[in-house]
């Protein structure tokens, strides 16, 4: 089913697969449950011990049949994409994580649950919405404690990611699912190294909150990305080869401000050739005034992007060589309220696509 065909349902009160919709999401009147398909990539969710440190070992088959509680959302089935841990995602994972999404939604899945490391999940997640717009929920989960550890969150966040994949109300942009909560792609962060409530919407809230029992919609379920999908058969970007899609990515580094902080490191990525340069700004997107300067320069030859820190949007309030005022006079584009990390991956899926200057501020905002 296309997503004009599943807009047209929704708009009309019905699931994409009938006429009602349960606290399942099935909304099946011939009693079938619907199918979600795990994709695996790795991480914590799927790491074991050993003497070298713990390293992804389990394939989503694995993760499937030692959380037998799945099944009661759905029948589960399992690919893999990638074996990666959290830390050392690349560039062609994202895209194979991708392509294999539409592939599971072509041959039927209704949703997708992708297992991915902590450490970069919030990363793919809005990497996964700047790049599609699939039919189906996309929800991304993972876990701060292995299956073999004490209180493992294994089982509790792949059941509530299978569950929320089940739930056709979410089939709207990419979610992560960690915790009791739902969280949209674009705006979730990982805001504790080992908490198992970890992941937060600093800037926003979750979009959804679960009981045993019960789900309950603090927000709309729907892409938030202003930009239409960089993949896909309308999209510039064809992640059917992750390899090639990942040869398109440019090296966007990101450049720190804060105190005392100089002009060097817009220096060294100008003479790497870099294709783009994120700055972490403080407060509403401020840099120091040897950074602001540097910019003016800088924009001759990459575009710039500012974000802030902490969370919060940013926003032109101050002058001097390194307010935002000044920043915008120079014609940075701003990331709105996306940290400088997420900040970097819109950038630089947004220079392979090839997108206009004009429209990188389409990447970063809201639709």
């Amino acid at each position: 089913m296309t997503r004009d065909e599943v807009d047209e349902r929704r708009a009309r009160g019905e699931s994409e697969h009938g006429d009602g919709e349960g606290e399942r999401g099935d909304g099946r009147g011939d009693g079938e449950r619907p199918h979600v398909c795990v994709v695996a990539c790795g991480g914590t969710i799927a790491s074991e011990p050993g003497d070298d440190g713990a390293a992804p070992a389990k394939t989503g088959s694995d993760l499937v049949a030692a959380v037998p509680d799945v099944e009661a959302y759905a029948t589960v089935s399992a690919r893999e994409a990638c074996a990666q841990p959290g830390f050392d995602v690349r560039w062609r994972d994202v895209f194979a994580t991708a392509a294999a999404a539409r592939e599971a939604i072509e041959g039927g899945a209704d949703g997708i649950v992708v297992t991915h490391g902590t450490d970069t999940l919030s990363d793919t997640a809005y990497a996964l919405d700047v790049l599609t717009d699939l039919p189906a929920p996309v929800v991304v989960t993972g876990a701060q404690r292995r299956l073999d550890e004490p209180s493992s969150d294994v089982p509790a966040n792949l059941t509530l990611a299978v569950r929320a994949a089940a739930d056709d109300r979410f089939a709207g942009g990419v979610h992560v699912a960690f915790d009791d909560e739902l969280h949209a792609g674009r705006d979730v962060v990982k805001g504790h190294s080992n908490a198992l409530s970890t992941m937060t919407s600093p800037a926003t809230a979750p979009v959804a909150t679960f009981t045993r029992a019960a789900t309950d919609l603090v927000r709309e379920p729907r892409r938030r990305v202003a930009i239409d999908p960089l993949c896909g058969p309308e999209g510039p970007i064809d992640p059917a080869d992750p390899a090639a899609a990942a040869d398109r990515v440019p090296e966007v580094p990101v450049v720190h401000s804060g105190t005392g902080a100089t002009a060097a490191g817009i220096e060294r990525a100008l003479a790497a050739d870099v294709g783009g340069i994120v700055i972490e700004g403080t407060g509403l997107g401020n840099v120091t005034a040897a950074i602001g300067d540097a910019v003016a320069g800088a924009l001759e030859e990459v575009p710039v992007v500012v974000a802030g820190r902490p969370a919060g949007p940013t926003e032109p309030v101050y002058g001097t060589p390194g307010g935002a005022v000044t920043l915008a006079d120079h014609g940075v584009v701003f990331a709105g309220d996306l940290p400088a990390a997420k900040a970097r991956v819109g950038l630089a899926l947004g220079l392979a696509a090839g997108v206009e200057r004009a429209d990188l501020p389409r990447v970063f905002g809201r639709p």
